[in-house]
């Protein structure tokens, strides 16, 4: 791991601004309505007795599900707006300097910390390399493909002509099946599932184990650290 002395940090650093972490909440709240009622939209609830206008189960898990789904994507822009207005810790979701070599040692050092291969952790005021690496991979990348899979299912709904099918028909010149898009945006929702999993271990390591604070920094902004020694810098 690379230091400075010049990079010492002085003391608690303001990291996630305001909106940021409004944003945050708010993300983790939609994909976790959307992961749980995609699972009963996947594997619906056994069917009640009695006429389906006096239960309509399924369809209000259909209406949570697209409702939000919008909270998502609308989410996901109002994030990009953030990148640009916010301050340097803001931009990290979406500027990841994968073409820098000490980038990709301070990764491969953060998976070694991770797989329990070495004991001293790495110093950051934002996200360590390998967190922006699968945030990215996760919040940016796999989060396009789960509104474009998803709203290109939902034009099947609103019909030929619609809104989502003017943006997200194309979908379905890519694979026609809707059955196999539908496969698809499952698989997308098992890998954020996964991803959530480990980043809720990740970030409570990170208060025991790490050199910095984990959970608290999205919850009041700041980073605090454990000891006075420099950052690494990328």
């Amino acid at each position: 791991m690379e230091t400075t002395g010049e990079n010492r940090v002085p003391g608690p650093v303001y990291v996630f601004q305001i909106p940021v972490r409004i944003w945050h909440w708010v993300h983790a709240l939609s994909i976790t309505v959307l992961a749980i009622t995609g699972y009963f939209i996947a594997s619906p609830l056994p069917s009640l007795s009695g006429e389906a206008s006096d239960h309509f189960v399924m369809g209000t898990f259909r209406l949570v599900h697209f409702s939000s789904a919008f909270v998502f994507a609308i989410g996901l822009l109002v994030r990009v707006y953030l990148t640009l207005v916010g301050n340097q810790y803001a931009r990290e979701l979406f500027v990841v300097p994968i073409f820098h070599r000490r980038f990709w040692r301070h990764v491969w050092y953060e998976i070694r910390f991770y797989a329990f291969l070495t004991r001293k952790s790495g110093k950051y005021i934002g996200h360590n390399p390998l967190a922006q690496v699968f945030m990215w991979l996760i919040n940016v990348v796999l989060a396009l493909f789960m509104i474009c899979t998803g709203f290109a299912l939902y034009s099947q709904g609103t019909g030929a002509g619609s809104w989502a099918d003017s943006l997200f028909g194309w979908v379905f010149v890519v694979e026609a099946s809707s059955q196999t898009v539908r496969m698809w945006h499952l698989l997308g929702m098992w890998l954020m599932v996964t991803f959530i999993i480990v980043h809720i271990y990740m970030v409570i390591r990170a208060d025991f184990a790490s050199r910095q604070n984990g959970i608290s920094t999205m919850i009041n902004g700041w980073r605090t650290f454990t000891d006075d020694g420099p950052i690494d810098t990328r």
